[in-house]
């Protein structure tokens, strides 16, 4: 799997090539800025992209917009965005074109080498991966809004997994039950969002947008 890494700090950046190299992944370049990472997705398009929010020349989400420019140009590009914080703007703008193939997790996750090459993985494959900790905090802002108190606690669960990108497989064996009854909650997830009949993974996308914008 060819992946590119935009890091500005060196060690953090080593380090991701280390990690990625060991895991049998192709670093096919590694950068400290925004305008070589903007090049370096036009130029390799890889498999997936590992990248900070912050970047120079601007500190702030130069690393974001880059990979959301690279995005409009090359549909469905895997991004997986690393971040200090829980910023939900940041989640909201990365999810924008409901594309899927996105993730936003914190850098504090990759001292979990192994759930941290698992969400690399997802992404690739076209997964929409949220941190738990920013899946917690849209939930804790929103409980009070009318759509989600319609839902029941094990269909917040449902979705609060599903925005970590678990497949039915996977949520239905961290909540102990059958894939048909996550398929039962999912749909009733997705009628009470008000979600019309769609692709299994876009709905999903779109559910975890419903809280996002909101």
């Amino acid at each position: 799997m060819r992946v590119v890494v935009a890091e500005d700090l060196a060690l953090l950046r080593d380090g991701l090539i280390r990690i990625f190299q060991a895991y049998g992944f192709e670093v096919v370049e590694a950068v400290d800025n925004g305008p070589s990472l903007v090049r370096a997705l036009d130029r390799h398009r890889p498999d997936v992209s590992v990248v900070d929010v912050r970047l120079p020349p601007t500190f702030t989400d130069e690393g974001l917009h880059a990979a959301i420019d690279a995005r409009a140009r090359i549909p469905g590009l895997p991004v997986l965005i690393l971040s200090q914080y829980v910023e939900q703007l940041y989640a909201r703008e990365l999810m924008s074109d409901r594309a899927g193939a996105v993730g936003y997790l914190l850098k504090d996750r990759v001292s979990d080498v192994g759930q941290f090459i698992d969400t690399v993985r997802r992404v690739a494959a076209g997964a929409t991966v949220m941190d738990p900790d920013v899946v917690a905090s849209l939930l804790a802002r929103h409980q009070d809004d009318e759509p989600l108190q319609a839902l029941t606690q094990r269909e917040r669960e449902v979705l609060s997994l599903m925005a970590e990108g678990r497949s039915n497989a996977a949520i239905a064996a961290r909540m102990f039950v059958t894939q048909k009854a996550v398929s039962k909650y999912s749909n009733n997830i997705f009628a009470k969002l008000g979600l019309q009949q769609a692709k299994e993974d876009n709905r999903r996308v779109l559910a975890v947008l419903a809280y996002l914008q909101a």
